[in-house]
């Protein structure tokens, strides 16, 4: 709107379409997702920009959305000593310091506590805000970089954040633990596990069963060189024995005598 002052101050709304699923931001005009948990396609909103002038004009415009079944893997989580209850009525403040400091359009994805689904919301100081930035491409920001230049600006981030909620904040990245192994994963990894194990022991089995074989070959090969020389000893009474001495040919003697 090229007016100025209250003539060209345009604030966005959602008049029509799936508005129990999407929000916007009545300052600019962003549509983000409240709730499609599990859904996919196309939903259209009608969208009204409005001026404040004395006499209102306005102007409307239908967004398609579409949403993927699959979700992103760059939706980063920060979690803020905060009640949840506090947390969602300033998540457009919230937005606006981490847009400011991290330098990139974000999107407040969810506002998730443990004690969300009890009616005592506000009995916990831990709020984990889940966000994913965009550059000016627009394409998502990768999750590594965002945690990077959250902790980075970690100490300006938490300073801004103590101004919206009027206390002392703590703003902490927090990784998002690894999914449990499905029960067919564990399966093949112990049946992988016991084939190992298997294929070790026979393998053991024919290394010893080898090595017994060789001994047995070995010391039988030295019993039989030993059977043959008693025997040529007997048959040649002349041959010497292993020093060199002629104890065969006195035997000899003594029994021609």
């Amino acid at each position: 709107d090229p007016d100025s002052g209250d003539n060209g101050l345009l604030l966005y709304s959602l008049v029509g379409g799936e508005t129990n699923e999407f929000d916007i931001n009545e300052n600019t005009g962003q549509i983000f997702t409240v709730s499609v948990a599990g859904k996919a396609g196309t939903f259209n909103l009608e969208v009204q920009a409005a001026d404040q002038g004395t006499r209102r004009l306005t102007a409307r415009t239908t967004v398609s959305v579409t949403v993927d079944s699959s979700s992103s893997s760059n939706i980063v989580m920060l979690v803020l000593n905060q009640k949840i209850n506090v947390v969602e009525r300033k998540s457009a403040e919230v937005q606006r310091v981490l847009e400011d400091k991290l330098g990139w359009n974000v999107y407040v994805v969810s506002i998730y506590s443990k004690e969300s689904e009890r009616k005592a919301r506000s009995s916990t100081n831990e709020t984990q805000v889940n966000i994913i930035a965009f550059d000016e491409a627009p394409q998502e920001v990768p999750a590594e970089d965002v945690k990077r230049k959250l902790r980075e600006q970690k100490g300006d981030i938490e300073l801004e954040l103590e101004k919206v909620f009027s206390a002392s904040v703590s703003a902490a990245v927090e990784e998002a633990p690894p999914a449990p192994a499905s029960p067919a994963l564990v399966a093949a990894i112990a049946l992988g596990v016991l084939l190992a194990g298997t294929f070790i022991a026979f393998l053991a089995y024919v290394l010893l069963d080898l090595k017994r074989k060789r001994y047995r070959g070995k010391y039988g090969k030295q019993d039989l060189v030993k059977k043959v020389e008693i025997m040529e000893s007997i048959d040649n009474p002349w041959a010497a024995d292993r020093n060199g001495s002629l104890k065969s040919l006195e035997k000899a003697e003594h029994m021609n005598n």
